[in-house]
């Protein structure tokens, strides 16, 4: 681990015990939620279901778009996407896409999940979807699809709306976002991207290429920790979904609404341990199940740790393909 990592996780792990008090006061987050990936289980909730935008989370659902396009064989990873002037505009947090230029759709992936850039959002919405708008549409009906009851996307990067009032733009719910990290975490690769610490974009399509660094900095710093996406705008706050993996166990945490992002580092790193700590315990002959019901347990939306249930065995959960960072 680089000296920085060295000295951000020293920090991290000694203000543990602040954060356990950060991680229930009020004014730490407005909503927060941790869910159990293999099971559904929630864990813990604080105001799980006030409605917020999400900022660059956003992406998470603009690359589940994307997979399924994938999927269906609409388009390919390799597959070349020409800029044209209306993906430039997208500042802040842009990867400085030029007009003519041309990257594959992997590339602008890496752009979206490490540098958030909301210029590779935009090219990636147009070229899925035709149009960014019809994208939206796509957005949409997937979350209704997913079950993200309370959801609406109005863009694929999760910028605020010309109007700046929040209610025009995208919003979601901690407790909708879980539901949004957890199939993608069973369903996708989405770790193959969100894993990577640092990465050079446009290699052999730019000269020179553009260095990226992941924005998600528990990455490195907090056990297990591989993903997923910050966010943050004025309107938002400091807004992080973050999962690990620890002994075979998965979580997933979703923290929206931060003052700034030490508190929400600290405040989730917090809930990373306290989640794992609070995990049901499984024999040797009892697999966990990848297919359970979402739907979180009675009573476990309150504001405790929710006490340990044991699942119905059923099959093991599907391996989540990692790549080490690079």
């Amino acid at each position: 681990m680089s000296p920085p990592r060295l000295a951000f996780a020293a920090a991290l792990f000694s203000l543990l015990p602040l954060a356990a008090c950060a991680a229930t006061r009020p004014a730490a987050y407005k909503g927060a939620i941790v869910m159990a990936a293999d099971t559904g289980q929630v864990l813990f909730a604080e105001n799980p279901d006030v409605v917020s935008p999400p900022a660059s989370m956003t992406k998470l659902m603009t690359f589940a778009v994307l997979d399924d396009a994938l999927a269906r064989g609409s388009l390919g990873l390799q597959t070349r996407v020409v800029v044209v002037p209306g993906d430039t505009r997208a500042a802040p947090s842009i990867i400085g896409l030029k007009k003519d230029e041309s990257f594959p759709i992997e590339e602008l992936i890496y752009a979206m999940m490490l540098h958030s850039a909301n210029d590779a959002a935009l090219a990636v919405a147009r070229e899925v979807g035709g149009s960014v708008p019809a994208f939206v549409g796509l957005m949409n009906a997937k979350a209704r699809a997913l079950g993200m009851a309370h959801t609406t996307f109005r863009s694929p990067h999760g910028l605020p709306p010309p109007s700046r009032r929040i209610a025009d733009g995208d919003l979601t719910t901690p407790r909708d976002f879980t539901i949004l990290c957890r199939y993608l975490l069973l369903h996708t690769d989405i770790l193959k991207y969100t894993s990577v610490r640092t990465r050079l974009f446009g290699v052999g399509f730019r000269f020179p290429p553009t260095p990226m660094t992941n924005h998600n900095h528990l990455l490195g710093s907090i056990e297990g920790v591989d993903g997923l996406k910050t966010g943050f705008t004025n309107g938002a706050g400091f807004c992080l979904a973050a999962t690990a993996l620890r002994n075979n166990r998965r979580i997933i945490v979703v923290m929206m609404d931060s003052p700034d992002a030490k508190d929400r580092d600290l405040a989730v790193a917090d809930l990373i341990r306290r989640g794992f700590a609070s995990l049901p315990v499984f024999g040797p002959d009892s697999p966990m199940r990848a297919d359970a019901a979402a739907a979180p347990a009675a009573g476990a939306a309150s504001g405790a740790l929710a006490p340990p249930t044991r699942p119905a065995p059923a099959g093991p959960l599907p391996s989540i393909q990692f790549t080490p960072p690079r």
